[in-house]
């Protein structure tokens, strides 16, 4: 008999290498992720689209994870967490380096392809590492390892909107946008990182583990397998994760606009002191050029200004990735999880209501309430159900899709009514995420994560 621990698993075996190794793959697409949620404001300056219009970027994204979902589970069942690993590796590199040509082309097509590529290959890791990192270890803990894994995807998020907002907004001596021509350069780099990635997995210890199978679904009669679709916690949580992903594509989406348009004016007294500042120091005359510019005789945020608010805005989604996964190990997940979704639900509605600088704080405690949602609804979703957890975890992986259209729906309603109207949209889509959390005893027969032998149908 073994202590229970976060990363010994029931035989023994100390896994914590295994589970850093697979986290910087969290690392790796929070970094793709966070350079896509700034990449929608730089299309609609360069190519004069709307909001709606430069939701293709999103819709790109997410249609590769509806596209390569099932695939990508398919072949982990056959070739297991390392092959599949390896595979999602390889097809990020390929998307990667299509940027390069893409540069050339200069056509918004062959941006949406490169997007759809990478995310293609995202795919492929995050159904394989977001369910493996909930076997490498004691399972009562699983929810409390994968919202540690998403920190390092937290990490990521913060570092790609400050490299995506120094190549995508980037300007010349003389001022002039260079972005279009060095907007590759980030995607470039992360391709030849993700090939030496293949190489240390390909090498490197990745045991294949399964859970147990609390629902008995392979106690059937021979010949014939209970289907997943049975467990009412997983089908709704394919559910909740569509919805939750939809909430925060938009958000991030729309972001930078939020900032840039419904901000109340920079106070004056603000504004003297940074001139006052700049003035004496030509490194933060530069600096603030950067963040700030005037639009209409005030001091506005600018585009650049953004892109690093948004690496704020995903520092409060880190902090809450580290303070959910101390939660959700002294309290029931799904509870924390309702919790967050109905906070989250009011913090919307009093953006809706275009309350100044308390709605503008409410965007940034959007950040940190999303930030355990997507992990915790995954954990949820697949306890108990053993070998199918792969198969389960694709169909979870495939239903980001939500990603893809509920941000066109919000950037239609940004042009029709204004963007802070538009959050209204994200406010739905966070209730059924309580819903989901508060009823998931209901759903899945168990009292939390740490429940043995639960009862299905």
């Amino acid at each position: 008999m073994h202590r229970r621990s976060i990363f010994i698993t029931p035989d023994g075996r100390n896994l914590v290498v295994t589970f850093i190794l697979v986290s910087s793959l969290f690392l790796l697409w929070g970094f793709c992720n966070g350079m896509i949620d700034v990449m929608d404001k730089h299309f609609q300056t360069e190519l004069h689209l709307s909001l709606s219009q430069s939701a293709w970027v999103q819709f790109a994204h997410y249609l590769g994870y509806f596209l390569m979902s099932l695939p990508a589970g398919w072949l982990a069942t056959r070739l297991g967490y390392k092959g599949g690993i390896i595979a999602g590796l390889l097809m990020v590199a390929a998307g990667g380096f299509w940027f390069i040509p893409a540069t050339h082309i200069a056509a918004f097509w062959a941006f949406l392809l490169g997007v759809c590529v990478i995310a293609s290959g995202l795919a492929f890791l995050e159904t394989v590492a977001n369910p493996y990192t909930t076997v490498l270890g004691d399972q009562s803990y699983a929810a409390t390892r994968i919202n540690l894994a998403q920190s390092c995807n937290g990490v990521g998020w913060i570092l790609g909107p400050i490299a995506g907002g120094m190549f995508f907004y980037s300007k010349d001596s003389a001022g002039i946008s260079t972005g279009s021509q060095t907007l590759w350069i980030p995607y470039a780099a992360v391709a030849v990182i993700v090939v030496v990635l293949a190489g240390i997995f390909y090498f490197a210890n990745i045991p294949d583990i399964q859970t147990e199978d609390d629902y008995h679904l392979d106690d059937a009669t021979p010949g014939v397998s209970r289907s997943i679709w049975t467990h009412p916690h997983f089908v709704m949580a394919v559910a909740a994760q569509f919805f939750y992903v939809a909430a925060q594509a938009g958000i991030f989406s729309f972001f930078i606009n939020y900032i840039t348009r419904d901000i109340p004016a920079i106070p004056t007294a603000w504004n003297d002191a940074m001139t006052n500042l700049a003035a004496h120091s030509g490194f933060l005359r530069t600096w603030l050029l950067g963040w700030f510019e005037y639009r209409d005789g005030a001091l506005c945020v600018s585009d650049q200004g953004g892109a690093n608010l948004t690496s704020v805005g995903f520092l409060l989604f880190l902090a809450g990735r580290f303070t959910g996964a101390g939660l959700v190990r002294k309290f029931s997940a799904h509870k924390i999880l309702g919790l967050y979704g109905a906070l989250n639900v009011a913090a919307c509605f009093l953006i809706v209501l275009k309350l100044g600088w308390v709605s503008a704080a409410c965007v940034f405690l959007c950040f940190f309430l999303m930030s355990i949602m997507f992990p915790t609804i995954f954990a949820l979703g697949i306890f108990g159900l053993g070998v199918r957890a792969k198969k389960a975890s694709a169909f979870i992986v495939m239903a980001i899709m939500g990603g893809a259209i509920l941000p066109k729906l919000m950037g239609a309603v940004a042009d029709q009514y204004g963007m802070s109207r538009s959050f209204i949209v994200p406010m739905f889509c966070f209730a059924f995420v309580a819903f989901y959390g508060f009823n998931w005893s209901r759903f899945s027969k168990a009292d939390s994560l740490d429940a043995a032998g639960a009862s299905g149908s």
